[in-house]
């Protein structure tokens, strides 16, 4: 059996198989990428802004096409595949828009006469590893900067979204970018690690899990190719004050149900001072329980399956292990093929798994905190640090917790902000790059000094 192969979650039904490329396939292809670089670095920036554009808008025109895709590979409920699709769109025009901006001349003050810039110059071949549970928006924060810069795109995604994968190629070659700028390649990782391996690949970028980016680091190193990791997270929900919990408790249940709870900057650990513990809790596993799980497809679901038996074995798994080790089950635990409904953790402690693991669906853990400093202490007592939400009616309070966590990204009373003007990434084992922002122009570019005498 193909190893890219659709298997809707919801019904366990084999939709589509896809071959891998031969190696004689990939070698082909990636040939056809570093003879498009040479050509698409020439490429006015403006006119790759054009093209860039029209990417986007045949994200917008095909968007009820592309979400269907991506509801079939990995279960999202329907709208919210729609917003993914929107997103996407919403994230390759920003690129369009700021070509000029991100490609521009940064000059410097020298001693002495002259001048001198820094002046950005792609890299050349690319290669994007991206998974399966953002199919179009992963791959949009990662393509359209590097597009923009004039480097070419080799995408490796997900062995279970060949179909989302080769829309998006559609998209690219629709949009009248030329033949080996963007290219979706269906391979093994023994086959990635000799891409990487490649001298005309010049940088790698993975969005996964730590054992995947642990694995192309390693490559990348041994290559001494430039690596971007976007990892895992356990991000820490923060309650320290409130002026109206029922809202808090919908931002929480908001933030850990988005993506069926794969996300991996979802707050998954919600940290509770004393004087709201009780309360929170109590409400916070009602309004979990009310969420409606069932056909993605169907309106008013807010909760599909998970993406594949598998993960909501994994999950089962880890919730099991977390009660057999004396940790509380508040609500949900029972799982039903790959649906896994939305479930409360409490009274877990220091010496349960769960207490360091990423907690990948729709459950969540929540802690009791003494004051600030013991909310800080524990939503720091994690090896990860992507993001972070703070809910407080303190202004001070908010400034003074968000310089102490530890994480890439800090969000005060607000969850679901993210936005492409907004760069993304975390610390410590969640990676060490950015994506999104301008900050993502300067992860794969050439920044060259040129220092002109007087």
């Amino acid at each position: 059996m193909s190893e890219y192969t659709v298997v809707n979650p919801a019904t366990g039904q084999t939709l589509a198989t896809y071959p891998r490329h031969s190696d004689a396939e990939l070698a082909q292809k990636i040939q056809a990428a570093d003879a498009a670089y040479h050509r698409w670095r020439e490429v006015p920036v403006a006119e790759r802004a054009t093209l860039i554009r029209r990417v986007a808008e045949l994200y917008r025109e095909r968007r009820d096409e592309l979400a269907a895709i991506i509801v079939r590979e990995m279960g999202k409920p329907l709208a919210a595949a729609v917003g993914e699709v929107d997103f996407a769109a919403d994230i390759t025009e920003y690129y369009a828009d700021n070509a000029e901006r991100i490609t521009a001349d940064q000059e410097l003050p020298i001693l002495g006469s002259g001048t001198a810039v820094i002046r950005k110059a792609p890299l050349g071949v690319l290669l994007g590893i991206m998974p399966w549970n953002f199919p179009y928006y992963q791959v949009a924060r990662f393509a359209a900067p590097n597009l923009v810069l004039g480097n070419t795109i080799l995408l490796k995604h997900a062995p279970q979204c060949p179909e989302s994968a080769a829309a998006i190629e559609t998209l690219h070659r629709d949009a009248g970018l030329p033949a080996g700028v963007y290219t979706d390649l269906r391979i093994s990782n023994e086959q990635s690690a000799a891409v990487i391996a490649d001298p005309r690949v010049q940088g790698v970028s993975v969005t996964g899990s730590e054992r995947a980016g642990a694995a192309v680091a390693e490559a990348a190193g041994r290559n001494l190719k430039k690596v971007a990791l976007e990892l895992g997270g356990s991000d820490p929900f923060i309650v320290l004050s409130t002026d109206d919990l029922d809202a808090t408790v919908g931002a929480a249940v908001a933030g850990r149900m988005d993506n069926n709870g794969q996300s991996c900057n979802a707050p998954k650990r919600f940290i509770v001072a004393d004087a709201l513990y009780e309360s929170f809790l109590e409400r916070f596993a009602a309004a979990m329980a009310a969420q409606t799980m069932g056909d993605p497809f169907a309106e008013g679901t807010d909760l599909g399956p998970l993406s594949s038996l598998a993960a909501a074995e994994r999950l089962a798994a880890q919730v099991d292990a977390a009660v057999a080790q004396g940790a509380t089950l508040i609500t949900g635990g029972a799982r039903d093929g790959a649906f896994y409904p939305p479930t409360v953790l409490a009274d877990v402690t220091p010496e349960m798994d769960v207490y360091r693991e990423e907690l990948f669906g729709p459950a969540a853990v929540v802690y009791r905190a003494q004051d600030e400093a013991d909310a800080v202490r524990i939503a720091n007592d994690t090896s990860f640090g992507l993001g972070s939400y703070v809910f407080t009616t303190d202004p001070a309070q908010a400034e003074r917790v968000a310089d102490l966590i530890d994480a890439g990204m800090v969000y005060v009373n607000c969850v679901l902000a993210d936005s492409p003007e907004l760069p993304f990434g975390g610390v410590k084992r969640s990676g060490t790059s950015r994506e999104m922002g301008l900050l993502a122009a300067d992860e794969f570019v050439n920044k060259k000094l040129v220092r002109v005498a007087g």
